[in-house]
């Protein structure tokens, strides 16, 4: 396979849109390694901005909702993709439906390589009792090593990310200028993202020290903050802060996911959720502070390239179960406020680390218990 001419390969991951936004950072390096590779991503239409990022990749919407619904749907997806006569398939979902799709492509004599989640590793990391604290495989490790059983291994390096893009002037929000103060890494004022929200209320910093967050960030000369969310009570909140904080922008429902994606690739920093955003932020190559609440980095879904002490952990000597689960949906009782155990100040401190190269020494030490 890996002495193949211009070897085709079909890469399919449906949902999630973090994990889909993690695979890039494979398929790049699989272009630096391989210039000849072809690649087609077979991915939900709604993410397809996601991978038409990368240069040369093609890009096939799957509509599991309508025609690609059912074991019908199945088989007609199935003849599809067989159509764009691939010489092999990377399954980076591990799903049913992703079974069933494997068992058509053996049968038609094409190879495939799965991933593996590591389920038992992880159900022991959120084990109540016998648990070993231990980081396990990254997400971006388990990619790769799908297309490594295809023969095609590859060595995940930092310049495995997109490019700055273009500044979205569609999405209506005007491009910043220079007000000084704040500093950015190239002399600028400083344009963050803040992405205040996740799918698991276990994963979302509290509104109270969120907001004492935006607070301390309006005081900074020269800093922009972005706000990034989602869906509609999450956009309403956030055009409430917006109003509420002078140099706040609320990023929601002004754009389509492509748009945003051009805006966070223009920005300085972001600040995330264990939650998709960090991961779109991160595959422009930009600091990304992630804020862990029942869940943990060691799990393997921390954002690509980012430093360790970018990682800032609830406190695990006031709630030592966790992490309690690996996507955040399991909040044991007295655990609903865990996440107000990482002080703004520290989030703060911590931007002004990654920020300011004079700024370093100011961050906050408060709330450091077990931030390992």
């Amino acid at each position: 396979m890996r002495g193949s001419n211009n070897p085709h390969l079909l890469v399919w991951r449906f949902s999630a849109l973090g994990d889909a936004a993690m695979a890039v950072h494979v398929l790049l390096a699989l272009q630096r390694e391989y210039p000849g590779i072809r690649l087609t991503v077979a991915t939900k239409k709604g993410y397809t901005p996601v991978f038409e990022q990368i240069p040369g990749v093609r890009v096939f919407p799957v509509d599991t909702r309508g025609a690609h619904r059912g074991l019908g749907g199945l088989w007609k997806l199935y003849r599809e993709l067989l159509a764009l006569k691939p010489d092999a398939i990377a399954d980076l979902h591990a799903v049913l439906r992703t079974h069933i799709l494997r068992f058509f492509f053996r049968i038609s004599g094409v190879r495939v390589a799965v991933l593996d989640k590591g389920r038992k590793e992880k159900r022991r990391l959120v084990a109540a009792r016998g648990r070993k604290l231990a980081p396990l495989t990254p997400a971006h490790q388990r990619y790769a090593a799908v297309f490594a059983a295809l023969g095609y291994p590859v060595e995940l390096r930092p310049a495995d990310v997109l490019g700055k893009p273009p500044w979205p002037e569609a999405i209506g929000i005007p491009k910043p200028g220079d007000d000084g103060g704040f500093r950015s890494r190239d002399g600028a004022g400083a344009n963050i993202g803040v992405a205040p929200f996740a799918a698991h209320t276990g994963k979302c910093y509290p509104e109270k020290e969120m907001k004492r967050l935006l607070a301390l960030l309006q005081e900074e000369k020269g800093l922009r903050v972005y706000l990034l969310g989602g869906g509609p009570e999450e956009t309403r909140k956030l055009k409430q802060w917006e109003r509420e904080f002078q140099n706040c922008t609320c990023v929601a429902g002004k754009g389509s996911l492509g748009q945003e994606l051009q805006l966070i690739g223009n920005l300085d920093l972001v600040v995330s959720m264990d939650s998709g955003n960090g991961h779109l932020a991160a595959l422009f190559g930009i600091p990304v502070i992630t804020l862990w609440g029942v869940t943990h980095p060691y799990a393997g879904f921390a954002p690509f390239g980012q430093p360790r002490e970018n990682s800032l952990l609830s406190d695990r000597g006031q709630f030592p179960l966790i992490p309690t689960s690996v996507y955040g949906n399991k909040v044991p009782p007295g655990y609903e406020e865990v996440m107000a155990s990482i002080p703004p100040e520290t989030v703060y401190g911590c931007i002004r680390g990654a920020l300011g190269p004079d700024t370093a020494n100011q961050a906050s030490t408060t709330g450091e218990s077990e931030r390992k």
